[in-house]
């Protein structure tokens, strides 16, 4: 069969188990709930595969093809499309060793495809500098750590982490491996109680001297330097992530228009929906830049600043929509019934991803002066 003959209209998929999503939305919200029944659902239609090549048993699904979905499913379900969207870098990244590297991940990518694996990371925590302590002990290392904001973790299989290891020739040394959730020491914490994407389940995992096999190392590098390896995953992730806030701007747009039309009269009203329309267009502008940097490449320090630059004005645009919207809408924004009120404080943790805007100005500050970004 031709692959275009293979592949799954990932957009229709989306647009198919979005209503019944969107009608969860508000209770998973209130009760703090991770979203595992939409999880089923994604996982009955090998939406967690979608990402790995046809090849390889998934889905074909292209980078700017998972950042579509991502939005399109945050139209309905922010939470949802929040907490996919850690799994799908995750596969991503491997992927594009896979194309460029020629790295030895095809045995993992065909267990994601055949088992529809979810992946959990903590690489929004751990970033640059890592956490954790690794233990060099015969066959691997014992880790020790507390990893937060693991997004998906109620539903997850395979928790992809990093740990640092005090190498006696090298000194300090981060080391990135997979745990299974389920493995001895791994224990999920029910901490995810906040403002907004509550139903994210992003608790904080505690890894209690489990045992981590020397042949389950992907990478090794240094802590807190922009290393190679730190490039790829800024340059794939951060796009996916910030397509599901285009995609929370998009529906509070979507509502704030719903009670307009009641006033679609008043010059006032026409103002703020002028207004509304060039913050949305900001930020779908800003992600395009994103998918375009990413596909253009090469990986390196001036791709990153394009991407990082991106994920700045797409988190302010996306703020900046959603609290047009609450304008728009008038006072039946602040009713719950309405959905603005959840998307205004979904749309908050765009702030939060790294890195974060004053780090971002430093970055590409120093690099249009010439200085080191390492």
């Amino acid at each position: 069969m031709a692959e275009s003959q293979s592949r799954t209209d990932w957009g229709a998929v989306v647009r198919e188990l979005g209503p019944a999503f969107a009608a969860r939305a508000a209770a998973h919200d209130a009760d703090d709930a991770f979203v595992a029944d939409n999880y089923a659902d994604l996982r009955a239609r090998r939406v967690f595969s979608a990402g790995v090549p046809l090849e390889l048993g998934g889905g074909g699904a292209s980078h700017e093809e998972l950042a579509d979905l991502l939005r399109t499913l945050a139209t309905h379900c922010s939470s949802t499309a929040l907490a996919l969207s850690m799994h799908m870098h995750q596969v991503a990244i491997p992927v594009w060793r896979w194309r460029h590297e020629r790295a030895p991940v095809e045995r993992f990518l065909r267990r994601v495809a055949s088992e529809e694996l979810v992946l959990v990371t903590s690489g929004g925590s751990d970033w640059l500098a890592g956490s954790g302590k690794a233990e060099k002990v015969e066959g691997g290392y014992r880790v020790t750590a507390r990893k937060v904001f693991g997004s998906g973790a109620p539903s997850g299989d395979l928790l992809m982490t990093m740990a640092i290891y005090e190498d006696p020739q090298e000194g300090p040394v981060v080391v990135h491996f997979p745990v299974p959730l389920n493995a001895p020491g791994v224990a999920i914490q029910d901490t995810w109680h906040t403002l907004g994407m509550r139903a994210t389940g992003s608790h904080d995992i505690v890894l209690d001297g489990v045992f981590v096999p020397d042949a389950a190392i992907g990478v090794r590098r240094p802590p807190g330097r922009w290393s190679p390896a730190w490039h790829v995953v800024a340059t794939l992730a951060l796009p996916l992530i910030y397509s599901v806030y285009v995609g929370v701007a998009e529906a509070a747009r979507a509502l704030a228009l719903g009670e307009a039309v009641k006033r679609r009269q008043d010059p006032s009203t026409q103002r703020l929906v002028g207004e509304l329309e060039n913050d949305l267009t900001v930020a779908r502008m800003a992600l395009r830049h994103m998918l375009d940097a990413a596909a253009l490449g090469p990986m390196g320090a001036e791709t990153t600043n394009q991407i990082l630059i991106g994920r700045t004005v797409v988190g302010r645009a996306a703020i900046r929509t959603v609290e047009r919207a609450m304008e728009v809408a008038s006072g039946a924004a602040f009713f719950r019934s309405l959905g603005l009120e959840r998307l205004f404080r979904d749309v908050q943790a765009a702030r939060y991803h790294p890195i974060r805007e004053p780090a971002q100005v430093l970055y590409s500050g120093r690099l249009a002066l010439g200085l080191d970004v390492s």
